[in-house]
């Protein structure tokens, strides 16, 4: 009868629609549970689970930040924090700005005053953090401070030594002729300490003038071998 077909067309067109439910479901406790299983101050993002589509990560997210369980740093940038009285406990600001730069395929360098604090020249932590970045620029709200990503040309990341980028970006930060005797000492110790040999040929040709006197001197003070010494 016409009824009877009525009833199974509606029971058909009921059955997908319950699956896809189930399936959603499904997806749901599959990232909540690696959300609960996360330590505080793990980073989210909607790419963080590549098995499915970025979108509809990015949709259940934004869910789970109207429920609480995360928190929204910016647009597609996701926080597990423990909250106190005095407010969320955020992670250190380096790991922030690199998992941030990893999902973005992009190249950081803290610079200023950001560069003094990663590297323990200074204890006092910037409200506002600097980083040169090859991706996008943007800045970041943490409860009071700032995270800020500068767009910078590719010569910027032209040292290829980790800590060295890191040194010179410090010694920019204080000047020429600023450096204490202190701040000196304290960062020859560093030179030393990551020398970082492939690559410190090609590096030193990139530095300010002044700047390759502080490598090279303390350098072939450590080993007569860097030619670069004498040229």
């Amino acid at each position: 009868s016409i009824l009877s077909v009525q009833i199974i067309s509606v029971i058909l067109q009921k059955i997908p629609s319950k699956q896809r439910a189930m399936k959603e479901d499904k997806v749901v406790h599959i990232i909540k549970k690696r959300i609960d299983e996360a330590d505080n101050g793990t980073l989210f993002f909607s790419n963080s689970f590549p098995e499915f589509d970025d979108e509809y990560v990015g949709h259940i997210l934004s869910n789970l930040v109207a429920d609480n369980i995360l928190h929204r740093l910016c647009r597609g940038v996701y926080l597990k924090a423990e909250e106190t009285r005095f407010g969320l406990v955020y992670p250190p600001v380096d790991h922030i700005a690199k998992a941030i730069a990893e999902r973005d395929n992009a190249q950081i360098l803290p610079t200023g005053a950001t560069a003094l604090n990663v590297l323990g020249l200074s204890t006092q932590v910037p409200m506002n953090s600097v980083f040169l970045t090859s991706g996008s620029a943007r800045a970041i709200k943490l409860g009071e401070r700032t995270i800020r990503f500068k767009r910078a040309v590719p010569k910027n990341f032209a040292i290829k030594g980790t800590k060295r980028s890191l040194i010179v970006q410090a010694l920019k930060a204080i000047g020429e002729n600023n450096v204490t005797e202190d701040e000196y000492n304290r960062i020859c110790a560093l030179i030393k300490k990551y020398p970082e040999h492939e690559t410190l040929a090609d590096d030193l040709r990139l530095m300010p003038n002044w700047i390759r006197k502080i490598f090279v001197k303390t350098l072939n003070y450590q080993s007569n071998e860097y030619s670069l010494a004498k040229s």
